[in-house]
């Protein structure tokens, strides 16, 4: 009987970019843009600089750019860097329902493998549609299930995806593709104890599961053996992971049938994506009313159970998150931004913002509601409800986040998101090239032509 990791192996070594819907190519383009634009803010910043520090000591052969640097690395130590910056704002792309998020592992692997093996613009758009789809299909067999024990849902698919995308470049044998993603299963981690305390754990899971893709492709190729039941095994990847229960493993067979590229969802703020539709309503309610934030005597917001750990308890800390970091998964917080300020960008979610005694007194007043009628995680929704003193009540909900396939975000909007975040470290010149070099990447001869881009002058 033929193994879902055979399955999915024989999809990534079969698929022809030609084969792929036109707007899935187009889509996996904005991914790419969109991702590069937050590494190079990210690699701005403080944890920015630590990781690219750390991949500079690892070294290895000069094959693969350390974005927003002038160094290469080894692909494996670049992608740990990259897919740390391309991660870290919280700034990335999610698939809803298998709340993952992609271009951090997929694009980003694709492009460091791709300079590594001199690879056209085409090959590795190929590859990295391969791992985004390859990611997203490994986390829908399991919704829900891994945040429920603790896991980090990116973190553990991300390996996988990687893995495709590196197979892929570096022309894996239909043998050796078993054995890759079986080594992946013991080289997925992540755990969501950053919660506790607002620590950075989670910024580095994409970059180092992408990693320990690579590694697993570069061992499969050497005959290292993995097992082939890594996915549906009595020990495997789901039931380790997630524990026992039912398991959509016919989810994996559907590779090349349904495109998950498609239901892929932009970030317009950069904070958990859970957090946004709420965060929509509380602007909503802010630009339709005229209220002042110390007339509103309590905020309620219905949500499903599953998200409660992550964004809503313990209730106190997160009205008041002690890090800058821990503030970005804090619905108190992100309600009060939005109602206080009208908008949510990386400065909202900086040391100084965190201080703010307005925006501070304004998130104690906002609780919580449970709604078991809300089909977390298949859909991520929004409600707001604030009561004003005076007794009058205004409400506002919305079924779905604003950037995914119900509520697109237009090229244009993505194409700023990136000139905004490039501009942190860009001159304007070289960022008009970058978006002219995604836009026609199929046709760029050497994705050099894209990485040389990546660095400062």
């Amino acid at each position: 009987m033929e193994r879902y990791s055979e399955k999915v192996g024989a999809f990534v070594r079969g698929l022809v970019l030609d084969d792929v819907p036109s707007e899935v190519r187009e889509k996996a383009k904005l991914i790419l843009l969109d991702t590069l634009g937050i590494a190079l803010a990210s690699s701005t910043m403080d944890f920015g600089h630590m990781v690219l520090d750390v991949a500079r000591v690892l070294g290895g052969a000069r094959e693969s750019r350390l974005i927003g640097t002038q160094q290469k690395v080894a692909a494996a130590n670049a992608v740990l860097a990259n897919g740390t910056l391309a991660h870290g704002l919280d700034y990335d792309d999610t698939l809803e329902e298998a709340i993952v998020h992609t271009g951090c592992c997929g694009a980003v692997t694709a492009l460091a493998v791709g300079e590594a093996t001199g690879a056209s613009g085409k090959q590795m758009l190929e590859a990295a549609v391969a791992g985004i789809e390859v990611m997203c299909k490994v986390g829908l067999v399991a919704p829900g299930k891994f945040h429920a024990r603790g896991f980090h849902p990116t973190a553990l698919c991300a390996t996988f995806g990687a893995a495709a995308a590196a197979g892929k470049l570096y022309g894996l044998e239909a043998s050796q593709w078993a054995d890759a993603f079986g080594i992946c299963g013991s080289q997925s981690s992540g755990i969501i104890e950053y919660l506790a305390d607002g620590t950075w754990s989670k910024r580095l899971h994409p970059g180092w599961s992408g990693h320990g893709g690579i590694i697993a492709v570069l061992l499969a190729a050497k005959g290292f053996r993995g097992p082939a039941s890594v996915f549906e095994g009595k020990h495997g990847f789901y039931r380790s992971f997630g524990g026992d229960g039912e398991y959509h493993l016919e989810r994996l067979a559907e590779l090349g049938k349904s495109w998950e590229i498609r239901r892929i969802a932009f970030k317009s703020y950069p904070c958990g994506s859970i957090s946004h539709p709420y965060m929509d309503c509380a602007l909503k309610l802010r630009r339709k009313h005229s209220f002042r934030p110390e007339d509103i005597e309590e905020i309620t917001c219905r949500t499903a159970e599953g998200p409660v750990h992550r964004l809503w308890e313990p209730l106190k800390e997160k009205q008041r998150p002690a890090t800058s970091y821990g503030a970005k998964f804090s619905l108190p917080y992100s309600i009060a931004v939005m109602l206080v300020r009208g908008r949510a960008g990386l400065e909202e979610f900086s040391d100084q913002a965190i201080h703010d005694a307005e925006l501070l007194s304004l998130a104690e007043k906002v609780r919580y509601e449970l709604d078991p009628t809300i089909d977390y995680p298949r859909h991520f929704s929004g409600h707001v409800r604030i009561k004003l003193r005076g007794g009058t009540i205004l409400e506002e909900s919305q079924p779905y986040p604003r950037g995914g396939l119900e509520s697109p975000l237009p090229p244009e909007e993505i194409e700023d998101k990136f000139r905004a975040n490039a501009g942190l470290v860009l001159p304007r010149e070289k960022i008009e090239k970058i978006v002219a070099s995604v836009k026609n990447l199929e046709r760029l001869p050497s994705i050099e032509a894209l990485s040389s881009l990546l660095t400062p002058d």
